[in-house]
């Protein structure tokens, strides 16, 4: 049975009413399709501004807006984590002979950007959407204001209840709060530590304790009676990302779906080897070789490890790319995504 989100979640305005919706995967996964699908189920999806231009979105939201006024999106907003040139040297010389096997060259020095922050603030002012998400920072107050005033419902990603009570205090209408089992990166705010292994439901209940804003929850949800827990905890909804990795509107590719897929591999693993910053992903040679000697270093590492990863995917190699994915990842099934949203809250 579908539950509707409590009535304080300003989803509730916007005509959402399916506790569960789709989380933001940046670098191709989510798709207008699956954003639209979110919406067929009265959800909710979030396109993926991160890594994308401006103009790139601008084409998206209109992709979305073709077929439902009900949307959000996500930006990355600039947190960045400065590598020292000889750090990143010295992995770069680590990663060389992956380098040479694909051919590829690396970058010979560090590549700092901020993605197109700026650019996509003006797009999002100039072109209102229903919902901003924020993920890696929390922005400015006066950035929050300046897109409330223009009726966007804003909501901060948030990993503890420090930056829980930071978001509130910046002025966000919601928080969406990643538990340390989510897939793909990790939202902390002090991404030189890696989060703490807190259960979703535990983190949920933590945060509602520190903070009166309504808590969208994501982490390592994909069962219902999990989706269940966290909404027993005191969620108004919740998002998922590595249950719809395997769905007819995913972007993901295909050896991305394949590891998904594939039962017989291991356990995720949080890693700075492809990023420089902490994200989870299913095990491999990659995470196997080089998590030790990764620094810390976002977005420099990000731009190192782009042409390995993007030419193993291209070769098929589930072994030198970065297999984003939640801890219950071996629990994605094939299917249209709206019926896996709605499978997912069959237990409330």
């Amino acid at each position: 049975m579908s539950v509707p989100a409590p009535g304080t979640s300003p989803l509730a305005g916007l005509g959402v009413t399916a506790p569960v919706l789709a989380a933001p995967m940046a670098g191709g996964p989510t798709t207008a399709a699956l954003v639209t699908a979110a919406a067929r189920a009265d959800g909710l999806g979030f396109l993926a501004g991160g890594y994308k231009t401006a103009e790139q979105l601008h084409a998206q939201l209109a992709e979305v807006r073709s077929v439902t006024p009900v949307f959000g999106v996500n930006l990355f907003a600039p947190n960045p984590l400065a590598i020292e040139p000889a750090e990143y040297r010295r992995y770069a010389e680590t990663l060389r002979p992956l380098a040479e096997r694909y051919g590829v060259e690396l970058p010979p020095e560090p590549v700092e950007d901020d993605d197109y922050w700026e650019q996509k603030l003006d797009l999002l002012r100039r072109d209102p959407v229903p919902v901003v998400s924020f993920t890696f920072a929390i922005p400015p107050a006066q950035v929050i204001a300046s897109l409330r005033s223009l009726g966007s419902v804003v909501a901060a990603t948030v990993t503890n209840a420090a930056e829980a009570r930071a978001a509130t205090d910046a002025g966000v209408d919601m928080l969406a709060v990643q538990g340390w089992a989510a897939g793909g990166h990790s939202a902390t705010l002090t991404p030189r530590r890696l989060p703490e292994p807190v259960p979703t439901a535990v983190l949920v209940a933590t945060i509602r304790d520190a903070s009166r804003l309504p808590v969208i929850a994501a982490g390592g949800l994909a069962t219902p009676a999990q989706v269940a827990d966290v909404i027993h905890a005191g969620a108004a909804a919740v998002m998922v990302g590595t249950a719809l990795l395997r769905t007819s509107e995913s972007g993901a590719s295909a050896v991305h779906q394949a590891a998904i897929a594939d039962r017989s591999r291991g356990e995720t693993v949080l890693t700075r080897s492809f990023t420089g910053r902490p994200a989870r992903a299913i095990s491999n040679q990659f995470t196997d070789q080089y998590d030790a000697l990764a620094p810390s270093g976002y977005p420099a590492l990000h731009h190192l490890t782009s042409p390995i990863r993007k030419a193993a995917a291209a070769a098929g190699d589930l072994e030198a790319v970065h297999l984003w994915a939640g801890t219950g990842y071996q629990q994605a099934t094939p299917g249209a995504a709206a019926d896996i949203l709605r499978a997912l809250s069959t237990a409330l």
